[in-house]
């Protein structure tokens, strides 16, 4: 049965051509649930640095809002990354790297979840699994990943820039790897856990501590996500860089 929260989403991607098009001829549903945060942002950003970007579902929105911004995502998995050409086939300003980022230059084991974008480079949780059923692991593929100065330089990332992360709980490793490059960035937009659900992974206050470190503090939290019990379990967290005027 679909939800109201669904049903809510899909009525916001059917009065959006940009959405409805990429939903009917690749079944790509935009992440119009980060419509607000992009909103409240205004049109400031020339570069967005998309990593986790599955089948574009961010990147659409982030096309509308910043029609001029040069998009560079990163997406492992190979079925995603080659619907998310199709959908940007014809946009010279979007790049796609079929590669994951994290702290090393490095081959290593993703844990592909059955529903592919709860997939991880660590191990699926069984908390994961029990609040979304149908994200329990499938199978195991090595992949490439990267630190992100091994892929960019500062020249590539035109200021203002925005980076996101949404990754199934390696967000830390993804931020060591992104540590170099971090300066070039006036907000951070990461999806971030409260409770445990992938192995090992670092909790929210562990990526605030982080972030804070190289001068980021924390503006929103958007798109909460409860249990049953009413429970925090995860958000997408937005970060402000302190050291920024733009």
């Amino acid at each position: 049965m679909i939800d109201n929260k669904t049903i809510l989403k899909l009525i916001q991607i059917l009065q959006v051509d940009t959405y409805r098009i990429p939903l009917i001829k690749f079944r790509v549903a935009a992440g119009v649930e980060h419509v607000r945060i992009l909103y409240d942002l205004g049109d400031r950003f020339k570069t967005i640095i998309d990593i986790g970007a599955n089948r574009s579902q961010f990147a659409l929105v982030a096309r509308r809002h910043f029609p001029g911004a040069n998009i560079i995502s990163f997406e492992p998995l190979g079925e995603p990354a080659t619907v998310f050409r199709r959908v940007f086939a014809c946009d010279p300003k979007v790049t796609l790297h079929e590669i994951a980022i994290g702290p090393e230059n490095q081959d290593m084991i993703i844990h592909v979840s059955r529903a592919d974008d709860s997939s991880s480079l660590l191990p699926i949780a069984s908390l994961q699994s029990k609040l979304f059923p149908g994200t329990e692991e499938k199978e195991e593929r090595k992949i490439i990943v990267r630190r992100l100065d091994a892929i960019l330089c500062r020249e590539d990332i035109e200021q203002p820039a925005l980076l996101k992360i949404d990754v199934q709980g390696f967000e830390r490793d993804v931020l060591e790897g992104c540590k170099a490059l971090l300066p070039c960035f006036s907000h951070v937009y990461v999806e971030c856990s409260f409770v445990e659900l992938y192995a090992g992974q670092a909790l929210a206050h562990e990526i605030i501590s982080f972030l804070g470190g190289f001068g980021f503090v924390l503006s929103g939290i958007y798109n909460p996500y409860y249990d049953k019990k009413g429970i925090a379990i995860q958000g997408d967290f937005l970060f402000e860089s302190k050291n920024c005027s733009v």
